[in-house]
């Protein structure tokens, strides 16, 4: 399957997830503090080169590709290359430089669900949530296992995969699947003619 196809296919997948989360959000209350960035400074999330896919190829569309690559291993930062602090002083503070492109795991964190062993819905979100919005998270909690509808981590991840099982099965710290997915995209267009209207890519 083509790195375009592949795009396009995981791009939809995430157009499906913004729309059960924007309905998810309006029936919870819930949602991410203004400027709050701590979920993104912790050094041990792990995605796969798939859910970067469409970064990636961004990247190499705009002739950028090789020099973030490039960036991307020499760098020492542990926490995801993606991420822009707002101050030095508080890291904790920021956005996604690339929000359009951010990857899945990016997406379904605080809006999403995954089954404990009592077979119970329970929401993967971040401290500040729980505490800040104490009520409304203890609301929701209950309302999800009696029928709210919640993006579901498997369901999500085993659709990727299926879009290919390869890339969508690997599973890195996240700083290596962006690596990998940046190199996905420039070997496949190594022996292969740019895309139509893109002549300077890399």
């Amino acid at each position: 399957m083509s790195i375009t196809h592949r795009v396009i296919l995981v791009e939809a997948l995430f157009a499906k997830l913004e729309q059960e989360i924007v309905f998810f959000q309006a029936s919870s209350t819930l949602g991410c503090v203004a400027g709050c960035g701590k979920c993104c400074t912790n050094p041990e999330i792990d995605a796969s080169p798939l859910e970067f896919l469409p970064w990636a190829f961004h990247l190499f569309l705009n002739g950028n590709a090789e020099n973030v690559l490039l960036d991307l291993k020499s760098s020492s930062k542990s926490i995801c290359y993606i991420y822009n602090p707002l101050s030095l002083l508080d890291s904790n503070k920021g956005n996604c430089s690339e929000y359009p492109y951010r990857g899945l795991i990016c997406r379904l964190f605080g809006f999403g669900a995954n089954k404990d062993k009592y077979g119970q819905f329970r929401i993967s979100t971040c401290k500040i949530i729980k505490e800040n919005q104490k009520e409304a998270f203890e609301k929701t909690s209950t309302d999800i296992n009696d029928g709210l509808v919640i993006p579901i981590f498997t369901d999500y991840y085993m659709n990727l995969s299926q879009i290919d099982f390869k890339l969508g099965n690997i599973i890195l710290p996240i700083n290596q699947a962006l690596i990998f997915a940046i190199e996905e995209v420039l070997q496949y267009y190594a022996y292969r003619p740019m895309p139509n209207g893109y002549n300077n890519c890399a």
